[in-house]
């Protein structure tokens, strides 16, 4: 069995190694205590369905669910040679030349669109992994897909992740029946490999037509085409650590009370719903290091649910 805090994940950001819990351990996180294990297997997987029970890592509580109107902008971090060849958190063979992602909180498998928010890049990417669970980041993925959008050197980047619904409802189903040919019949094949060559931009089919994502069936699972698209990024994209969100305003003035020391702090409104938060900031701050140092003092001051946050 794996001990949870026998292993942990390297996962590259900025040029250091952040470390965090690896997405393995999250199918036994009520395992025994033992010696941890890392099995490099070979040959393709489908893998299951799986969304999986709230779990708590380093003190914060995730909570996986079918969320089909997912749209979220942050830092993006990726991970490859360390993990090529082992299995993901649903039971694929992780692939570091896929297009493939590992998320905390959204279905495996599902799809999401991707895009660099300092460039424009945009690719989709399959969810078949949990983490990252280095403190700022909302999506780690493949070495490939951080090539594509073009961050591999510098190891993290601002982007903006959108699930695709009716493409993830597809394959999720094709998953639950266990059949690779319901992924076929969902998604056409395109391609069956990552090419290795030069990027070349394109912009994908539009969506509202229905048109399928461009990708292939290999191994009983549709992996995405490494295809992207530039798509226009407008407004200022300035990063900031939230602290907290709060539907009472005296809460929130108490924490930004509490964090004004660190950094200079502002409560902002926002409605999600019909429900208003007011939400405690720490910002703008002008660069990816800098911020992850102001998240970790957030941090150790107790507020272990700050996050960044790009907008």
């Amino acid at each position: 069995m794996f001990g949870i805090g026998s292993v942990v994940r390297r996962v590259v950001h900025g040029g250091a190694m952040a470390r965090a819990v690896p997405a393995a351990l999250l199918l036994v996180l009520a395992a025994c205590a033992g010696p941890a294990e890392r099995v490099p297997v070979a040959g393709g997987s489908q893998g299951t369905y799986k969304i999986g029970k709230p779990y708590q890592v380093n003190g914060v509580w995730y909570h996986p669910a079918e969320n089909y109107s997912y749209d979220e902008t942050g830092i993006a971090s990726w991970y490859g040679p360390g993990f090529h060849k082992e299995r993901t958190a649903n039971g694929e063979v992780f692939d570091q030349n896929e297009m493939s992602a590992a998320h905390k909180t959204l279905p495996m498998p599902s799809l999401v669109r991707v895009t660099n928010l300092d460039n424009g890049r945009a690719i989709v990417v399959r969810v078949n992994d949990r983490g990252p669970f280095a403190n700022g980041r909302i999506i780690d993925m493949s070495r490939r897909c951080a090539e594509l959008l073009g961050f591999e050197r510098v190891g993290t980047a601002k982007v903006r992740v959108q699930i695709l619904a009716s493409e993830s409802r597809a394959i999720a189903a094709a998953a639950r029946a266990n059949t690779p040919t319901a992924y076929a019949g969902a998604m056409p094949s395109v391609t069956a490999t990552a090419p290795t060559g030069v990027i070349a931009v394109e912009t994908l089919p539009p969506r509202s037509g229905g048109a399928p994502v461009p990708g292939a069936t290999v191994g009983g699972r549709f992996l995405p085409a490494p295809e992207v698209a530039q798509r226009p990024v407008t407004g200022a994209r300035q990063i900031y650590v939230q602290a907290g969100a709060f539907t009472q305003y005296n809460y929130a003035s108490r924490l930004r009370d509490k964090v004004a020391a660190i950094a200079p702090a502002t409560i902002s409104q926002t409605r999600v719903g019909e429900t208003k938060f007011f939400r405690v900031r720490l910002g703008p701050i002008d660069s990816v290091d800098k911020a992850d140092g102001i998240l970790s003092q957030v941090v150790g001051a107790g507020t272990t649910d700050a996050r960044l946050v790009v907008d």
